[in-house]
């Protein structure tokens, strides 16, 4: 399921649904990615509530909680504000950089973890990123000048 609570030019539900099922098809996710694309002050709502972090951030990642929803692979937030900012500094769309995103949820939901993966999830985005023809990966962005909010 896929909900565009802040639209996004080049972005339907359709459309950013097939990219989603390509990327988790891509590391073999298995179950049904729920996206929320969404303003700045509803994902800094999410992630006080779920990571103690009273700011917005780009992305946000849940994993299904167990037993709780059989088939769900868990859920996505984006902020499209955030992916707008991030768009024009990298000098792509607004689009591009919402797939970008969901690349890097999905890969979340997949159990990477560039905090503590020593680089695999780094490696396994840039590759996905070049496959799924999106711009400059999330985690390779880490040591440019766009800053990241946090995960």
């Amino acid at each position: 399921m896929i909900i565009l609570r802040k639209p996004v030019v080049g972005v339907t539900e359709s459309s950013l649904s097939r990219f989603v099922g390509k990327a988790a098809r891509a590391v073999k996710l298995k179950g049904s990615v729920h996206v929320l694309v969404t303003t700045n002050r509803e994902v800094q709502a999410l992630n006080r509530r779920f990571r103690g972090k009273d700011k917005p951030t780009d992305v946000l990642s849940f994993p299904p909680m167990a037993d709780f929803a059989a088939g769900v692979a868990g859920d996505i937030a984006i902020s499209a504000e955030i992916a707008a900012k991030n768009a024009k500094e990298l000098g792509h769309s607004t689009a591009e950089e919402i797939k970008t995103l969901a690349l890097h949820g999905v890969l979340h939901l997949a159990g990477y973890d560039h905090e503590q993966d020593s680089g695999a999830m780094a490696k396994k985005e840039q590759r996905l990123r070049t496959t799924l023809g999106l711009p400059v990966a999330l985690i390779e962005r880490s040591t440019s000048q766009v800053v990241r909010r946090s995960r």
